[in-house]
């Protein structure tokens, strides 16, 4: 069930960005007279009539019907309907014409009704996903996002966002090297491109094959950005903080998180009014600065106000985010001795934190209950750093392990 909510939620994606789109062509397209519309003819004659223009026809005739393939997938009069269009006209052989209409061999104009059809094609339809990249549709992408046009290049984008939902295609697109061309779309693309660039890497770094996705540190200024702008309880910020998180796990990403003004105060916001997912990957993300260097990272942690967001984490938080809200703040409290927080100090944070939650009449009950949940994580932690130090450790033991 989660996997079909979470490709639900591609598909609304997709059909938003598809929505996007003609709602800034539809001037242009009602001003033109050089393409006529689609003869009205029976909808399978149409489709039948438009495989043999992209298979048949001339330049003219293939980027007529290409335009078609969009026209008659968008004025399907309901998702089934559009759905069925899409298979008719992949099962008619238009797939590999409009994908050999994207190399450069073809003019930009061509290649762009090209494009738009192949993603309305491949929206809500993850078989179409994968016939389009089979019939070679990565490399010439690629060459797209390299273009100096910003809409073919944001475009590009967008394909590859819709492409890389399919997990099969994922490790051929990670190959093609267009996560970094997605990071120069998320650092000079419009807002749109933007966002398109942010899902795109985010589904290419969920690829659970080889070769892994290398992410470029450049990216996180804008992620940051982004993270700003947007609700910390969307879709979206969840899967910008899941993309911070990585970038925490290196010296590169680190520093890039601490450079930007406000980087750290973005992911403490998030852990105080995130979703339950973009909560634990904030909380995740401000983890492993800490683990890197306490002595670098505490104060500039403390200083943002993230122990509140920490508090209430331990209390309502998924088991992941619970364990590593108390991880930080175990960190928080011990990495300095002379600048750690005082009992008197720790309990006057977790009481206000309870009154602010459950009122003041059980603010007591509520800040004892944490504090008790805090101290027993701590023993058990300590107990177990023990357990390791004082353990036997024999050749026999490893191999047997």
């Amino acid at each position: 069930m989660v996997l079909e909510r979470e490709m639900e939620e591609e598909e609304d994606e997709e059909e938003a960005m598809l929505k996007k789109q003609e709602e800034e062509e539809a001037e242009g397209e009602n001003n033109s007279k050089d393409m006529p519309p689609p003869p009205p003819w029976s909808r399978k004659m149409m489709v039948e009539e438009v495989a043999r223009k992209l298979n048949n026809g001339d330049l003219r005739a293939k980027m007529e019907a290409a335009i078609d393939v969009r026209r008659l997938v968008r004025k399907s009069s309901s998702s089934n309907s559009k759905s069925a269009v899409r298979c008719r006209f992949a099962a008619a052989g238009v797939i590999e014409p409009l994908v050999s209409m994207l190399h450069s061999s073809f003019p930009l104009v061509a290649r762009e009704a090209a494009l738009l059809a192949l993603l309305n094609l491949a929206a809500r339809n993850q078989r179409n996903k994968i016939k389009i990249v089979t019939a070679g549709a990565v490399p010439p992408l690629v060459e797209l996002l390299k273009y100096p046009n910003g809409n073919l290049r944001e475009l590009a984008a967008a394909g590859v966002l819709s492409l890389s939902s399919a997990a099969s295609n994922k490790p051929t697109i990670v190959a093609s090297g267009a996560a970094l061309l997605l990071v120069q779309v998320l650092c000079s693309g419009s807002i749109q491109g933007r966002v398109d660039a942010v899902t795109a890497l985010y589904n290419l770094s969920t690829c659970d094959e080889e070769p892994k996705l290398v992410l470029d540190a450049k990216a996180v200024p804008p992620l940051i950005d982004l993270l700003k702008e947007c609700k910390k309880y969307s879709k979206f910020a969840e899967k910008t903080t899941f993309l911070l998180e990585i970038f925490s796990g290196s010296d590169e990403g680190r520093s890039a998180i601490t450079n930007v003004n406000g980087g750290i105060l973005a992911l403490v916001e998030t852990v105080e009014d995130g979703s339950s997912i973009s909560m634990s990957h904030a909380v995740g993300a401000l983890l492993s600065l800490c683990q890197s260097s306490r002595d670098k990272y505490r104060d500039l942690i403390l200083k943002e106000g993230a122990i509140p967001g920490l508090l209430r984490l331990t209390a309502e938080g998924t088991p992941i985010a619970q364990d590593r809200a108390r991880t930080l703040l175990d960190l928080l409290r011990n990495s300095c001795p002379e600048k750690r927080l005082t009992s008197s100090e720790l309990e006057r944070i977790v009481y206000d934190f309870a009154a602010h939650v459950d009122g003041s009449d059980k603010a007591a009950e509520t800040a004892k209950r944490l504090l008790q949940d805090m101290v027993q994580k701590s023993m058990e932690v300590s107990i177990s750093r023990i357990k390791i130090r004082t353990s036997p450790s024999t050749p026999a033991m490893v191999q047997s392990t």
